[in-house]
């Protein structure tokens, strides 16, 4: 069973390429367990039409599916252009104007669409287009309105993105747009929100404050991207205890603290989640060359298998399921290194003991049952759980055997669904039910091994009215 079963999951943004009940359905049946709606992109009368495609397949295939609300954030971007194009040279002066109105006509002052003068420094960097366009603010021209002074040969296009990696913004983090897009989805059937562009562990509780004042269950997923956010390791693991998860936003990463610095902060992060007990996802280019081809370089497949042996939660999938010519096989292709590399190599170890979120004893509970299913040679560890917390602590051990964890809450399924090993299941609560679903999936979802009859299973459960997660059992089923 361990062998088929994918302990890395895979989380695929969906986009005109998938836009349909039919593709949601075909890539959430080659292996995703979870989709990403970008909110910097379509409309909100799309995405409810997404949800309930989501939830439908969902049922469909009898499986948790998580659904993650992706904020744009102060994404930073220019306005349009004249002919959509701009060429600039070495040392060009170039004005970046704000100001309502402001219509580029085909000069070096162009329009950007936010106001930098209140924000920017002189002598602080600013590049535009991806980072193709290197250049340095010297001027602060007036209240809406800087001037930089470009260091090399390129072009600029309309809606390019900017970054600024030394600019303090303060914390705020929060566009009109973003606050729009939290108070429509709080009423919408999502388990994630992810957070662009954080900088501190305090852009979190707000957004937490938020989501609370508004009645919604959804977890916190705190994008790193910024210079500021790995400014240093007690600063980052702060963010880490703050939020629910971390995304690993390589691109942005890229261009803000530079390329080389990316790799090393990906394994940070993958072991600080893991010594928290929060889930991690690694995002950008995973399979890039997959939007327009049907196979994957080796790099990428490099790329994944390091994601996996590191201990990843989740692998995401962006432009590749988006806009990509080839989603379905993408998924497949990812589910296929996935397999291929658990069943081939061990998780790296961390330095640390994995802690929970509840008490020591929790962690006592879930690391032990972990260690024991590893020591005895189960195929299975079933967890009850009502808040998920039982779940994820154990999943940070990363126990080679899959953890099917059952709880009455289904926003609590789908959650799990992104975490490591697991696969959520939503049943009434009853004495036995982590016994009953295992013998409910067996020969099901839970494959005996070629000879044997039966399941070796951990049980851990307990009652939830008085002391929670307090047993562990060993069952043959």
């Amino acid at each position: 069973m361990s062998k088929l079963f994918k302990r890395t999951k895979i989380l695929a943004t969906i986009g005109p390429s998938t836009n349909s009940a039919e593709k949601i359905e075909e890539v959430i049946m080659a292996g995703a367990n979870g989709c990403r709606l970008n909110c910097s992109h379509g409309s909100n009368e799309e995405r409810d039409q997404q949800i309930k495609w989501i939830r439908e397949a969902a049922a469909k295939k009898g499986r948790s599916v998580a659904i993650l609300q992706d904020l744009q954030g102060p994404k930073i971007r220019l306005g349009f252009l004249k002919d959509n194009h701009l060429d600039l040279k070495t040392d060009d002066e170039l004005i970046l104007e704000s100001a309502e109105g402001f219509e580029h006509n085909g000069g070096m002052t162009v329009p950007v669409q936010y106001n930098l003068a209140k924000k920017v420094k002189v002598g602080e960097p600013l590049s535009m287009f991806d980072g193709k366009v290197k250049s340095e603010v010297i001027e602060i021209v007036s209240d809406t309105a800087i001037k930089v002074k470009v260091k090399n040969d390129g072009f600029i296009m309309s809606k390019k993105g900017l970054n600024l990696p030394d600019t303090d913004f303060g914390g705020d983090i929060l566009t009109p747009k973003d606050i729009s897009d939290i108070e429509y989805g709080a009423n919408c059937d999502y388990d994630y929100v992810s957070l662009s562009f954080v900088q501190s562990a305090s852009d979190i509780v707000s957004l937490k404050q938020s989501l609370l004042s508004l009645g919604s269950t959804a977890k916190v997923i705190a994008k790193i991207e910024t210079k500021k956010a790995i400014s240093s390791d007690e600063h980052l693991e702060e963010i880490v205890k703050a939020s629910d998860g971390i995304m690993v936003a390589r691109g942005d990463m890229a261009v803000e603290a530079g390329a080389e610095v990316v790799p090393m902060v990906q394994r940070k992060l993958i072991a600080m989640c893991r010594a928290h007990s929060k889930l991690c996802i690694v995002a950008t280019q995973m399979l890039s060359s997959m939007v327009d081809s049907p196979e994957p370089t080796r790099a990428e497949v490099s790329d994944v298998a390091t994601a996996v042996v590191q201990g990843a939660d989740v692998v995401m999938l962006s432009d590749e399921t988006a806009n990509g010519k080839y989603p379905l096989e993408t998924v497949k292709a990812m589910k296929k290194v996935i397999l291929y590399t658990q069943n081939h190599s061990k998780v790296a170890p961390i330095s640390k003991s994995p802690v929970g979120e509840k008490s020591e004893i929790y962690d006592a509970i879930s690391n032990t049952a972990a260690r024991l299913a590893e020591k005895i040679n189960a195929d299975v560890i079933v967890a009850q759980t009502a808040s998920g917390v039982t779940a994820t602590t154990m999943a940070a051990m990363r126990p080679n055997v899959p953890i099917i964890s059952v709880t009455p809450n289904p926003r609590v399924a789908n959650q799990l669904a992104l975490t490591y090993a697991n696969a959520a299941f939503v049943r009434p609560y009853s004495e036995d039910f982590g016994y009953d679903l295992a013998k409910e999936l067996k020969g099901n979802y839970l494959q005996t091994e070629e000879g044997k009859n039966n399941l070796l299973a951990v049980i851990v459960s307990g009652d939830k009215n008085k002391f929670g997660t307090d047993t562990i059992k060993v069952r043959t089923v």
